[in-house]
């Protein structure tokens, strides 16, 4: 290719004068190596085609400002790897995203299990309560009933109904921490 320098720069010039069929050989000269190129870097071989095609579009835009039109293989090299070079950025982008979701994955199955684990010890706890305490707990926790509302379904006071719901509360952490205690 070094001894064919000047027919880049025939067909560079032949392109900034309007000829149009010389960026077609210029591409028949330069597209494989493009993509070796490209390939040396990246290690892909779908992503180096890839990166050859954006960087013909980056010179088929741009060609028309190059001044030196015998410095083409140099800049033209220069923009396939400034383009392999965002790709492998893009690349790490993603992987660095994907990772970070996979662990917040990990982390939300883990929340879920200590949930899980802790929802299963709540209902247990539950069970050891007085049938009273633990009507008034479902009745204001699960269904979200107020406590007006638990006094007129239970018929009973709401000093009553506050009384059982802190009676039931604090045997719920007296169970829940000696079970704790217990692991």
């Amino acid at each position: 290719m070094k001894k064919d320098s000047h027919i880049d720069t025939e067909l560079v010039n032949a392109y900034q004068a309007g000829d149009q069929k010389a960026i077609a050989k210029l591409v028949k000269r330069w597209h494989v190596i493009f993509c070796t190129k490209a390939y040396w870097l990246v290690k892909d071989t779908n992503l180096s085609k890839d990166i050859a095609q954006e960087s013909w579009q980056t010179i088929m835009d741009k060609l028309h400002t190059l001044q030196k039109p015998s410095s083409f293989k140099n800049w033209a090299l220069r923009i396939v790897y400034s383009k392999s070079l965002d790709a492998l950025r893009e690349r790490s982008r993603k992987l660095t995203k994907e990772t970070e979701f996979e662990i917040s994955q990990v982390s939300l199955v883990e929340d879920y299990k200590e949930n899980t684990e802790l929802k299963g010890s709540l209902l247990k706890a539950i069970k050891h309560l007085p049938e009273q305490q633990q009507i008034v707990l479902r009745l204001f926790y699960t269904e979200e009933y107020s406590l007006k509302e638990i006094s007129d379904l239970l018929n009973i006071s709401v000093g009553t109904t506050k009384s059982r719901l802190f009676h039931a509360r604090e045997k719920l952490k007296l169970i829940l921490k000696s079970k704790i205690g217990n692991t």
